[in-house]
């Protein structure tokens, strides 16, 4: 009996790879989070600042929506800075050859942080400014 192409068993089938738990992948993804923070020293940078925006947004009694500006463009900030770090990481792992071809892969990166970063003073001017100017009575507050 000759058997049929539907009956036989696929030799080079692709293995499937074990599923991973929920709890894995997070414990990755904080380490890949904990890995991009050591060693950059622009992270304490970013860290001081973060400090700083949250302080004022406390002192400064911002209302929720602000509060939301505040957080996502630290998140945005910090975001950048680990993509920015991962590329850095990777660039730094390839042979002299391919680090000529992929230079601006690097200043492309760092320029993101860096719109990330203008992106998240803007805000933040808007914002405290807002603030500080009803503060000192030179706009009425908001009802």
């Amino acid at each position: 009996m000759v058997p049929e192409l539907w009956d036989a068993e696929p030799t080079d089938a692709p293995r499937r790879k074990p599923v991973r738990r929920w709890r894995d992948k997070f414990r990755e993804a904080f380490r890949g989070v904990k890995r991009g923070v050591r060693g950059h020293s622009s992270f304490s940078v970013h860290f001081f600042f973060a400090a700083l925006a949250l302080t004022a947004a406390l002192v400064l009694e911002c209302d929720h929506y602000e509060w939301c500006l505040v957080v996502g463009c630290i998140g945005l900030v910090m975001t950048a800075e680990l993509f920015n770090s991962a590329v850095e990481t990777l660039f730094h792992g390839l042979d002299a050859e391919s680090k000529g071809r992929f230079l601006g892969c690097l200043d492309i990166a760092a320029g993101a942080v860096l719109v990330a970063g203008l992106t998240a003073a803007v805000v933040g001017a808007i914002v405290f400014g807002h603030r500080l100017l009803v503060l000192f009575h030179r706009l009425p507050a908001s009802q």
